[in-house]
């Protein structure tokens, strides 16, 4: 898969990081020392981190480096440091680590926050917040798009994009005996955009990647001009022309 594009990313800054905001109201720590910012992408989240804990030295964490560009220009001052999360490892043990919407991206990642868990220091915050959409319109749309059109034996060599999330009870029962407490829940939120073309902008920086990035430049407009039909059906104009994204997201916060 081709590198991430922060631009793109961005494009809806203020409703990716919303989540973060959620996520990061439910952490109860008051002067931590040491904060990782895991994918951090182009610094939306580590921003909060910053005025959050201003004390605290922060460091974002990435294994794009288009986003770790955009990163160290929009926050000069902040640490910002290549690395794959599978296998990173930090070289201290940190207060909180703090995860937006990475995760999911993450093969047998339950392993992984079990690691992460272990790297805190006593009474530290593991704080993960994931897309749980693979059975939303939007996701289920891309797979049926990429079955559909000339470029499905290009694609279906792709496998499985990302696994979906293990359930609660599996977090649960994995993360707690390596916990003092542990909080996880769900939230689903409704983003107004701009019609069906607004939904396909969105996704373009996330989820669509692994479908569009293969494909040449003639496939991927007749991908995207398919996936759209799709995406218009799926997603009923309101009064306004706006159209309503549904977006569950999975949250966990433990405490060691």
């Amino acid at each position: 898969m081709a590198d991430w594009s922060a631009e793109q990313y961005l494009k809806f800054a203020d409703e990716r990081t919303r989540a973060a905001r959620d996520l990061l109201a439910q952490v109860a720590l008051d002067q931590p020392r040491l904060v990782y910012d895991l994918g951090c992408g182009p610094g939306n989240s580590t921003e909060l981190l910053i005025e959050r804990f201003p004390q605290a030295r922060i460091v974002g964490v990435d294994s794009s480096l288009d986003m770790l560009a955009k990163a160290r220009k929009s926050y000069p001052q902040t640490e910002f440091i290549e690395g794959d999360l599978k296998n990173w490892q930090p070289r201290e043990k940190a207060d909180l680590h703090f995860a937006n919407a990475v995760f999911q991206w993450v093969p047998d990642h339950v392993r992984v926050l079990q690691r992460l868990l272990a790297a805190l220091r006593k009474d530290g915050v593991l704080a993960v917040q994931m897309p749980d959409n693979l059975n939303e319109p939007s996701h289920v749309a891309m797979r049926e798009t990429a079955l559909a059109g000339s470029w499905a034996d290009k694609l279906k060599s792709l496998g499985r994009v990302r696994d979906r999330l293990p359930s609660p009870h599996v977090y649960y029962q994995e993360l707690k005996p390596h916990a003092g407490r542990i909080d996880i829940w769900h939230t689903i939120y409704n983003h107004p955009l701009d019609g069906a073309q607004g939904i396909v902008e969105w996704v373009k920086g996330t989820g669509l990647r692994p479908y569009i990035d293969p494909l040449d430049a003639v496939e991927r407009r007749a991908y995207l001009a398919a996936y759209q039909e799709r995406i218009a059906r799926a997603y009923p104009a309101e009064h306004d022309g706006k159209v309503l994204l549904r977006f569950p997201r999975l949250f966990i916060v433990c405490v060691k």
